[in-house]
Formats: C-alpha cells, sequence, structure tokens
C-alpha cells in the first residue's frame, strides 16, 4: 500500500483511534485527550464553514459583477454579511440575530416544506397515471392520508385520520423507515472509518 503523505496518514490514524479507545477504556488521562480532539474538531469544523460563507459570497459576487441573475445574488449576499455580522457582535443570543431566525428564517423554511408538499403530491399523481401499480396506489394514499391529518382540509379534521391513522404512519411506519436509514448511515460510517483508520482511504492526503 503506497502512502503519500505519511504525516498526515499518522496523524489520522493515530487520532482516530485514541478516540475510538476512549469508548471501550474509561481512562481519565485518554478522556481528556479526546475532548482535546474533539475541540480541535469543532475549531476545524467552524472554519471550514466560515470558509464555505466566503466561497458562497464570492461565487454569487462574481454572478452580480458579470450580470447573471444579480437581483438573487444581491439579496443573498446582503442577508448573508448582515446576518454573520449582526450574530458576531450581538452575539447569537441577542433578539435581534433571534429575530432574524424566527421571523425570517423559519418561515422561509416552513414555504419550502409546503412548496415541497405540494411538488410531491403532483409528482406522485404523475407517477400513479404513468405506472398504475399497487406501490403507486399505497404512495399517493399514504401521502394524501398523512397531509390530511397533518394539515386538515378547510379545517375539517377526520377523528379517525388526525388521531389514529396519521399517527401511526408517522411514528410507526415512517420511523421504522427512518431507523434503518440511521442504521445503515451508522453502519456506512463504521466501514468508513475503519477503512481510514487502516490507512484504505486517504481523504486527508488529497
Amino acid at each position: 500500500m503506497k502512502i503519500k503523505s505519511p504525516l498526515s496518514t499518522a496523524v489520522a490514524i493515530g487520532s482516530g483511534l485514541i478516540v475510538l479507545l476512549t469508548y471501550l477504556i474509561n481512562v481519565d488521562e485518554i478522556n481528556a485527550v479526546r475532548e482535546t480532539l474533539l475541540g480541535w474538531v469543532v475549531i476545524a469544523s467552524a472554519a471550514a464553514l466560515l470558509v464555505g460563507l466566503i466561497n458562497l459570497i464570492t461565487v454569487h459576487v462574481n454572478k452580480i459583477r458579470q450580470g447573471k441573475k444579480p437581483l438573487y445574488s444581491f439579496v443573498l449576499v446582503i442577508s448573508a454579511v448582515v446576518t454573520f455580522s449582526l450574530t458576531l457582535v450581538l452575539g447569537p443570543g441577542h433578539f435581534i440575530p433571534q429575530g432574524i431566525f424566527q421571523y425570517v428564517q423559519i418561515p422561509v423554511e416552513t414555504s419550502l416544506m409546503a412548496v415541497l408538499a405540494v411538488t410531491l403530491t403532483y409528482a406522485s399523481a404523475r407517477l400513479l397515471s404513468r405506472r398504475p401499480n399497487l406501490f403507486s396506489v399505497i404512495f399517493i394514499l399514504t401521502l394524501l392520508l398523512t397531509l390530511l391529518g397533518t394539515a386538515p382540509f378547510f379545517n375539517i379534521e377526520i377523528p379517525f385520520i388526525s388521531s389514529i391513522l396519521q399517527p401511526f404512519l408517522s411514528k410507526v411506519l415512517a420511523g421504522a423507515g427512518a431507523r434503518g436509514l440511521l442504521i445503515g448511515v451508522g453502519l456506512g460510517t463504521v466501514a468508513t472509518g475503519i477503512r481510514i483508520l487502516i490507512g484504505a482511504d486517504r481523504p486527508f492526503s488529497r
């Protein structure tokens, strides 16, 4: 196995083994080293997020200069700079950043979720018209029942749907699917971590 950067490989493997060892052996000295390493990871993640924000602003500033949909890019740049500056100066607990989050970001996210629900309903109807099989019927019925249980049509609430069927669909069936996805993500993370620990994958050296 050829390793192009032995130093970065040794640092990554050593750090991973130390963190993994703390979950197997409870030693105060090793736990202190783990907390230090995790603190470094948090700082590196924050720096990476800041670099991503700067890159996003740079891309949209270039779009403004080139005249490619400058209005949207201008709004994004101004919003990002103002929000970041206010949060940095006043702190995330101040009422102004909290107001931006509560009265701007949350309504925008809610609107996007509403658009997603409408788009999903339309896509399921097209799927049923193109492929009228059992799975398409189950998909659109589940979608409609979930929507009716979550947001009753014209405020007409059907007790059986809202109190029994919709919680069963969202908590039991959807919860089981979400747990399966999380288990798959966990197994994939473990497999990726093992490959990095043994040096099979070296994303840190690229």
